[in-house]
């Protein structure tokens, strides 16, 4: 008699058996606490890209909700069809470009900022339906992809030391410096940390989710965390950002630097969220490549496309997703969850708002430095190999953007292996986007 066995579904509720959580060595309780931990990572973003954009004109209300239904709707695309562990939302990069660099700088308008935005999203689309971000992602040497996750980490490990304030930027010197660390906000993020270390070195399940609810609690008599004045209010209305998107007026050739640093810096980004996250929650393969990558590359894209209609631009699989994947996080569980807790901010908004920057700066800086054991694996005696990888980790610390520090690491493995004698280890294909990397860092030279 013929074993059928293998045709039978899956054991478990309907949770279990549409997200898979027995193959994956997940349950309900461990996605759905990850999901809450990785909201609360990136609920500082709903503060965030609302006051970037509002730098260039924008309304802060109408993007507020923006930001907000961005968030909803790209996480569940992102649960439903990627079943992934990755929160999408607006990342900071594209918002400071749209607010800040071309409507507050360059009096660019912000709808022609966010046209600019919604055809790289379109040019995201386009390469995913035809298969070539993934021949990109796949054609990347294996010494950069086990250095991602470091060059990631430091990013992330930075940034959590910024937003506690334990580390500044020195106007004068143009370099970073030691904070005040007898600051309110700096003994809040300390005692965040040193409890979520506690938690961790006992493997107590949710430490960063406990440690992120301590500091905020312990910022109140701080005076770092300001409580509202109520928890429950009404969106804001979304019509003054509905659909402003000026695609004609972007389509201006003087514009073509900012569409390309905008499309490569996003690009490079997505690729090293996707694969260091992906590293985290241990969904690749033994070369370092996640199966069906073409997945979330699509739901970013979509996202990326659609966002800008709703006044936000550059929608990505978010380094934050880093947080619900080391809480556990291993399917799209986990991003129904944290979907489900952004779409309850349309009514709380307050709550989310109350939760100050510096309690969730624990869960980045121990994230980040959990990240650099992916040097480990780099063999750093191959010098051709090891020092691109290093030379990616400095300069994701100088330019503060790990796409750009993903996009130098490629550049010096070409320069290098070629001037050492040894180009034929480099793939074909990576020469030719040594054309448009070379363009992207002289653009953003200019820029």
């Amino acid at each position: 008699m013929a074993d059928n066995s293998v045709n039978a579904p899956a054991p478990g509720s309907w949770l279990q058996r549409r997200f898979q959580l027995h193959a994956r060595r997940s349950t309900v309780k461990n996605e759905c606490l990850a999901g809450v931990t990785g909201f609360l990572a990136a609920a500082y973003l709903l503060v965030v890209i609302p006051g970037l954009l509002a730098v260039g004109g924008m309304d802060k209300g109408a993007a507020t909700t923006g930001t907000i239904l961005v968030f909803v709707a790209g996480t569940l695309l992102m649960a439903f069809y990627g079943n992934l562990p990755f929160i999408v939302g607006p990342g900071i990069g594209g918002s400071v470009l749209v607010g800040v660099t071309l409507a507050g700088s360059e009096g660019i308008s912000w709808q022609i900022g966010l046209g600019i935005a919604c055809w790289s999203g379109i040019l995201f689309f386009a390469l995913t339906l035809f298969g070539l971000r993934e021949v990109v992602t796949r054609s990347v040497p294996q010494s950069i992809k086990l250095g991602l996750t470091a060059s990631i980490g430091l990013f992330v490990a930075v940034l959590g030391f910024r937003n506690a304030g334990l580390v500044l930027a020195n106007a004068k010197s143009n370099a970073l410096m030691l904070g005040d660390f007898t600051a309110p906000g700096a003994l809040v993020a300390l005692a965040g940390l040193f409890l979520a270390i506690a938690l961790q070195a006992r493997k107590i399940p949710g430490a960063i989710l406990w440690a992120i609810l301590f500091a905020t609690l312990i910022g109140i008599p701080f005076g770092v965390t300001q409580l509202p004045a109520r928890f429950i209010a009404a969106p804001h209305a979304l019509t003054p950002v509905w659909a402003q998107v000026d695609m004609l007026g972007a389509l201006n050739i003087a514009f073509l630097p900012f569409l390309f640093v905008f499309f490569a810096s996003e690009f490079f980004s997505t690729m090293g969220t996707t694969l260091a996250v992906g590293g985290e929650a241990g969904l690749l393969d033994e070369h370092g490549n996640m199966p069906q990558i073409n997945r979330p590359f699509m739901v970013d894209s979509i996202a990326a496309a659609l966002g800008p209609w709703v006044g936000i631009p550059a929608a990505t699989a978010l380094i934050e997703s880093s947080a619900a994947a080391e809480a556990g996080g291993k399917t799209g569980l986990t991003s129904l969850a944290a979907a489900v807790m952004f779409l309850l901010m349309l009514l709380f908004t307050p709550v989310a708002l109350m939760i100050p920057k510096e309690a969730t700066a624990p869960a980045l800086i121990l994230i980040g430095l959990n990240m650099f054991s992916g040097l480990r694996k780099v063999d750093l005696a191959n010098f051709t190999d090891g020092l691109p990888v290093l030379m990616m980790v400095m300069i994701t610390l100088i330019a503060n953007s790990f796409g750009t520090g993903i996009a130098g690491g490629l550049l010096f493995y070409i320069i290098i292996k070629a001037i050492a004698g040894k180009w034929r280890e480099v793939p074909a294909g990576l020469y030719l986007l040594a054309i448009p990397l070379v363009y992207y860092f002289a653009t953003l030279v200019r820029h």
